[in-house]
């Protein structure tokens, strides 16, 4: 489960800054949320293979991805260090951190934040305007996709282990077999999707 810093007080990214480095935080509307311990092999093993279909389409658009950790400044009460995410508007990466929301966010799930990533995160990365928020659980071996369509979320989307998922910003199809590292029997009667 998630430990909070402290409910009593609300954190900004001043004090965020003054925080030990062998402690791993986000803060988000103000509370701060320990991220430790370390993620699992399999999370980061996901996170590897989305990184590695996803940089080439990313160099065709001009943006830059970016893993964690990075900070991701979206206003003083809110920095996260999301897994994996885009960002096209250039304006928006600083020497230090990513100053706003970046296009597309994705979610590696662990036992340990699977409702703050659910609940919290996609509050907060709807209300700031991330067009595409994606949650991996890896244990169900599935994802959720979010899209912003004016100021709210529609979906979720579910694509299970053995469906092609478009990631809609890049017009990218991903087959979540491979990412999952599954065995899916008959790949050539997979329908493509339109």
């Amino acid at each position: 489960m998630n430990q909070v810093k402290s409910k009593a007080q609300r954190y900004r990214y001043k004090d965020y800054l003054t925080w030990s480095d062998d402690e791993k935080w986000e803060i988000i509307d103000g509370y701060a949320y320990n991220m430790t311990p370390a993620p699992r092999t399999r999370h980061q093993i996901i996170i590897g293979k989305l990184f590695r279909k996803l940089v080439d389409k990313v160099e065709e658009k001009d943006c830059i991805l970016f893993i964690a950790p990075t900070d991701v400044v979206l206003d003083e009460y809110n920095v996260v260090q999301p897994d994996l995410f885009l960002v096209c508007d250039k304006l928006k990466i600083t020497e230090d951190n990513i100053r706003g929301a970046p296009d597309l966010i994705i979610e590696v799930t662990s036992p340990a934040t699977s409702i703050k990533d659910k609940r919290e995160k996609k509050d907060i990365y709807e209300r700031f305007g991330v067009k595409e928020y994606l949650i991996v659980y890896p244990e169900d071996e599935l994802v959720e996709r979010f899209v912003l369509e004016g100021d709210k979320f529609v979906g979720p989307d579910i694509f299970n282990w053995d469906e092609t998922m478009r990631i809609e910003g890049l017009g990218l199809d991903v087959f979540l077999w491979e990412i999952f590292e599954k065995q899916l029997e008959g790949k050539e009667e997979v329908n493509e999707p339109v």
